[in-house]
């Protein structure tokens, strides 16, 4: 049983989907950080100076009452709070991971039909191959 759990896991296939997801899961976090750090506050500085993590809407006051300056102070406070801003960043976040794959999925597409396009060259004749064609040129001018 080890044994084909073994060679299950070292199909080329199974390596190369383990490779794509660690390579994803950095990549992620890579976008997060791209957004929330950088696009976002810019985003933000362009509306007028907007945060959106902190867009939110108090659903449940905490101890004590509001007004709150952020969501986790919201929850600090034992309120609840929906935080639609965060919403705002995640769906960023996903067009920007969606965008990259899109790229990445049409590059390999092209490339597969560049090699789908290209039928190999036919194998070169063999010495006897060879030989034999030049007797039957031979005796065929005869």
């Amino acid at each position: 049983m080890l044994k084909e759990f073994k060679d299950f896991a070292m199909r080329g296939n199974v390596v190369d989907i383990a490779v794509g997801l660690v390579i994803g899961a950095a990549f992620g976090t890579i976008v997060a950080s791209f957004v929330g750090d950088v696009l976002m506050p810019l985003v933000g500085l362009l509306l007028g100076g907007v945060d959106f993590s902190n867009f939110f809407v108090v659903l449940k006051q905490g101890t004590p009452p509001g007004p709150y300056a952020s969501v986790a102070a919201v929850k600090a406070a034992g309120g609840v709070a929906l935080g639609y801003g965060l919403l705002i960043n995640t769906i960023v976040n996903f067009a920007i991971v969606a965008f990259a794959l899109f790229i990445v999925v049409k590059g390999m597409n092209a490339t597969r039909r560049e090699q789908a396009a290209a039928p190999p060259a036919p194998p070169e004749p063999s010495k006897e191959e060879r030989l034999l064609t030049e007797i039957r040129d031979l005796l065929a001018h005869r």
